[in-house]
């Protein structure tokens, strides 16, 4: 895949302001209606700053890898909340581009519209790449009740008021994941997709894949 390069802010004023700019550009639509590869997306630091970005494309059907990339690199931007999508775009773009077909679906292991400025790294990584994106964090951010102890149980997350995600039971009795719209996508079809890609384990596959992918480019080093 060939993107364009990506503005880089040199402050948190600055990265304010591009996410503002940036978030009228975030379409809410249903995901496409035929899945055939789902991407998931996922990075790894030392204290140094050392980065390593991981992408694992899987076959929607059997959740098998058929692809996968990885960057390194090296960040500077400080550790903020709300602009952490500053420190791993660079090389999660890097790790993207290497591709050579697009996935119909990149899966982030972060927020999307559960953002102060809903616009969370899923947001910006869907606008820069134009793909449909998809938000699943670990945590939540915002407001919600908690869903039914069944899988597939959800509850709406709000800020404000504002519907911003799901918090999602993908597994009987576990802890929900928060599922938010990142581009081209909307909340009944992004956490039917979820459900999808978590036969077995809380986690997606995709998030579980790239997770060990980063962590051992990490590890190994470039």
């Amino acid at each position: 895949m060939r993107l364009p390069a990506p503005e880089l802010p040199a402050d948190a004023d600055a990265a304010v302001a591009l996410q503002e700019r940036l978030r009228h550009r975030v379409a809410i639509t249903p995901l496409p209606a035929r899945i055939r590869t789902v991407a998931g997306l996922d990075s790894a630091y030392t204290e140094s700053g050392a980065v390593a970005a991981a992408v694992v494309v899987l076959d929607a059907a059997t959740l098998l890898p058929v692809a996968t990339a990885v960057a390194h690199g090296h960040t500077d931007f400080p550790y903020l909340p709300g602009l952490l999508a500053f420190r791993e775009l660079p090389t999660a773009l890097r790790a993207i581009e290497q591709l050579a077909t697009p996935p119909d679906v990149l899966i982030c292991d972060a927020h999307g519209l559960a953002h102060p400025r809903r616009f969370g790294l899923a947001c910006h990584l869907g606008v820069l790449t134009g793909l449909p994106t998809v938000g699943v964090a670990k945590n939540a951010w915002g407001e919600h009740a908690e869903p039914g102890r069944e899988r597939g149980a959800s509850a709406d997350v709000t800020v404000d008021g504002d519907v911003v995600g799901r918090a999602l039971r993908t597994q009987d009795g576990v802890k929900p994941v928060f599922v938010s719209v990142g581009h081209r996508a909307d909340p009944d079809s992004a956490c039917a997709l979820v459900l999808a890609l978590t036969p077995r384990f809380r986690l997606p596959e995709t998030t579980r894949a790239a997770d060990r992918l980063c962590r051992d480019a990490l590890r190994d080093g470039p």
